[in-house]
């Protein structure tokens, strides 16, 4: 099986649709892209350094404005309307009193995230589709986040600063929807930069835009498998690196994350900690150190140390803060022994959903071809195979046909 690449082009049948149940056209579009993390997992809640790139997979809105406090949503994919009132937001309920169901709850939630700031939103009718994969680690709740905060941006012309906004969508998704996700998936989808990926500091928020070398690609493996991260052990994990810090405080009065823990300090007291918080506490720490070694390495060209790192960090991943999946290291194993091939690691939370290689550009589409002909050997099931290109940040588009 090949790979294929995606369009970037406006999804025709999302203005056909919304002409035929609106009856209207829509006055503009949003897309907001995914994104690939290449390395830093769950590096970004414990105020560490991680290293996404936006990727040309989008969450898509038409969008119209209603006069009245009044949002009316339509999600194409799943044939499904819903209306609720943005004066009645803490309810979490639809205008037929029935409870608003999970994919609308991302609108309502950044809704009600925009006006705590004292931004207002207004009326809107609304259709959207994604082709980011939902629970394949490609963050497509904060794309959908970022549209909607886009979208409404747009209509009322808030001068609001991109950092804060990707923020207003994160406390969206922490107390909204109730996933307490880090920062790293709102900011990438409004900072992206095509043909660079963004280093960025979850603490002080600096970031930097490195260039990725034009001789390599990323190819993006779907394995097929889901997770749902309020199911999942990602709230877990979270609280578990939590109590590394509190148990680590006993030698470093002066730390507040495991971003601050060092690693030659946590060699010092790796002993003193209880499993499963050592295994954890010492994940995080070296991915932390992998973040900024492998930030230097693009800015030296060095693909082969990059590779090098983003396999460190699947196997640390994997056998230190157990977030992968029998699937996950089953397309792992499967990429190894082809000569195209620099590295890989799954993306996202993990336990399912996909993983990105580095692939020398000449040879990638061989590379994808043979790791899914030995995933499917080993597992049953085709896998999904993607050339992705990086792309920009989320953007309106007033004219597009």
């Amino acid at each position: 099986m090949g790979a294929r690449t995606p369009t970037e082009k406006p999804p025709a049948r999302l203005i056909e649709q919304f002409r035929a149940v609106f009856r209207e056209d829509p006055e503009f579009l949003v897309r907001a892209p995914g994104r690939v993390d290449l390395i830093g997992t769950h590096t970004d809640y414990n105020e560490g350094w991680v290293l996404p790139a936006a990727i040309t997979r989008y969450a898509w809105l038409a969008v119209r404005e209603l006069p009245t406090a009044l949002i009316t949503l339509h999600a194409l994919d799943m044939d499904e309307q819903v209306a609720f009132r943005l004066t009645d937001l803490e309810d979490r309920k639809a205008l037929n009193g029935q409870p608003l169901p999970r994919w609308a709850q991302y609108a309502a939630g950044v809704a009600w995230s925009l006006q705590e700031a004292g931004l207002a939103t207004p009326g809107s009718q609304i259709m959207i589709t994604s082709d980011v994969p939902v629970g394949a680690g490609l963050s497509s709740s904060a794309a959908v986040e970022v549209a909607y905060a886009t979208a409404w941006a747009h209509i009322v012309g808030w001068k609001v600063d991109r950092m804060k906004l990707a923020q207003l969508c994160q406390r969206a998704e922490n107390e909204y929807v109730g996933v307490n996700s880090g920062l790293m998936d709102q900011f990438t989808s409004l900072h992206g930069k095509p043909g660079h990926a963004l280093l960025f500091d979850c603490r002080t928020l600096e970031w930097e835009a490195l260039p990725l070398p034009e001789d390599i690609s990323l190819v993006v493996a779907d394995t097929g498998t889901r997770r749902q991260l309020t199911d999942s052990l990602y709230n877990q994990r979270r609280a578990e690196c939590e109590q590394a810090v509190q148990a680590l405080r006993e030698y470093l009065p002066d730390i507040s994350a495991l971003r601050d823990v060092t690693v030659e300090q946590f060699t010092a007291y790796r002993d003193r900690l209880e499993e499963p918080i050592r295994q954890r506490a010492e994940h995080i720490i070296h991915e932390n150190a992998r973040v900024l070694a492998a930030a230097e390495a693009l800015k030296r060209g060095d693909v082969i140390t990059l590779g090098h790192l983003l396999d460190e960090s699947h196997l640390s991943a994997r056998d230190l803060f157990e977030a992968s999946g029998p699937e996950l290291d089953a397309m792992w194993e499967a990429s190894q022994g082809h000569p195209a091939r620099l590295g890989g690691r799954f993306i996202g939370a993990g336990w399912a959903g996909c993983l990105v290689f580095l692939a020398k550009a000449g040879a990638a589409e061989d590379f994808a071809a043979y790791t899914a002909r030995r995933y499917e050997e080993r597992t049953g099931i085709s896998p999904s195979m993607s050339h992705m290109r990086t792309a920009g940040g989320a953007e309106v588009l007033e004219d597009w046909a």
